[in-house]
């Protein structure tokens, strides 16, 4: 039973995939449809969270917008995800970033690695 379901997964999976960790400012390209047309929309942000394995594995993106932070999550092996950017490298010490939601302002940065 579970090399069925493996196997199904596993054709589910995106060949490429960029490299990114938790920390990284990303860019997210990703289809957004609107009636009958089809555009494609970018979020940059920072990732807070990865989560998950296979083909669920999922990812958080955060950004201030015009003064209130803004989160999203999307399936990391979703045809929705046209493709992902880094921008810059974070340097940080956690897996989740949840501490990031209470900082405002420059306090909401996180260092850059080299």
């Amino acid at each position: 039973m579970n090399d069925i379901i493996k196997s199904i997964e596993d054709a589910q999976l995106k060949a490429e995939i960029t490299p990114f960790r938790v920390g990284d400012t990303v860019k997210v390209h990703s289809k957004v449809k609107e009636g009958n047309r089809e555009r494609i929309q970018v979020f940059e942000g920072t990732v807070l969270k990865r989560q998950g394995g296979s083909n669920r594995e999922t990812f958080t993106v955060r950004k201030i917008s015009n003064g209130v932070g803004v989160e999203k999550t999307w399936p990391l092996h979703s045809p929705i995800v046209e493709k992902i950017e880094v921008v810059r490298k974070g340097k940080v010490r956690r897996a989740k970033l949840n501490y990031l939601r209470q900082r405002i302002g420059k306090a909401a940065r996180v260092k850059e690695r080299v």
